[in-house]
């Protein structure tokens, strides 16, 4: 179990349900301030309780503990995550790993732009998709790049600059993103009228991405694992 899974993701739930602790506590059959002490992780409860929150917000107790990021519990193989290329192979050069996080990576990718398509707005499209692009960018030129056989001539930005330009790129386009969906409106920024069209709750999210939620779901546990290691 991650630490504090449990009482952040208690918290989680009941805000996407949209109910007070009063409320939740008493369906729950505690008190508010026991329930309190839950959310904020200062006691631990047991694991009747855990089983009743599972019951009452129809979710998995793996779940509640942190140790699967699907609601449903659902711990992935490479076989359960669909994958729309006509070619895709489960094996890769001996080896599952590449293939399964590729399925992450791209599955989430079709959330992302799905919800970037609801924005109409063209500028925060292109500047997110500039990001993911220079992204990608750096990673393949420092693999080829790695290879003496491979010519340089591939790429019209010098050896000795492209990464700090990249990532001065990225920089540039992650603050114009920040400023598109912030709450200040920024000179000569283009902002989106309303952030609200990307609300969502978890099981909103699992119902409207049934092929696709769980891949973004375990790509931010994975990369929370690595954030916080």
């Amino acid at each position: 179990m991650g630490e504090n899974s449990f009482n952040r993701i208690l918290t989680l739930l009941r805000k996407e349900r949209g109910i007070t602790q009063k409320e939740a506590a008493a369906n729950l059959g505690i008190s508010q301030a026991l329930l309190s002490h839950y959310e904020k992780g200062i006691r631990e409860c047991g694991l009747d309780f855990v089983v009743k929150v599972a019951d009452y917000y129809d979710v998995s107790c793996d779940y509640l503990l942190g140790r699967s990021p699907d609601r449903s519990g659902l711990t992935l193989s490479v076989d359960d995550i669909p994958d729309k290329d006509p070619s895709a192979d489960n094996k890769f050069q001996g080896s599952v790993l590449p293939v399964l996080n590729k399925k992450l990576i791209v599955n989430s990718l079709n959330i992302l732009f799905d919800m970037l398509q609801k924005s109409s707005n063209k500028a925060l499209v292109q500047e997110i998709s500039n990001y993911i692009m220079v992204t990608v960018y750096i990673m393949f030129r420092m693999m080829y790049s790695s290879s003496k056989k491979n010519n340089a001539a591939m790429f019209s930005v010098a050896d000795p600059l492209y990464k700090e330009y990249a990532e001065s790129t990225k920089l540039v386009s992650k603050a114009k993103i920040g400023a598109m969906l912030s709450e200040n409106s920024i000179q000569g920024i283009e902002k989106l009228d309303d952030t609200d069209i990307f609300t969502m709750t978890t099981e909103q999210l699992s119902q409207k991405y049934p092929l696709y939620a769980t891949s973004l779901l375990n790509l931010i546990q994975l990369s929370e694992k690595n954030i916080k290691k």
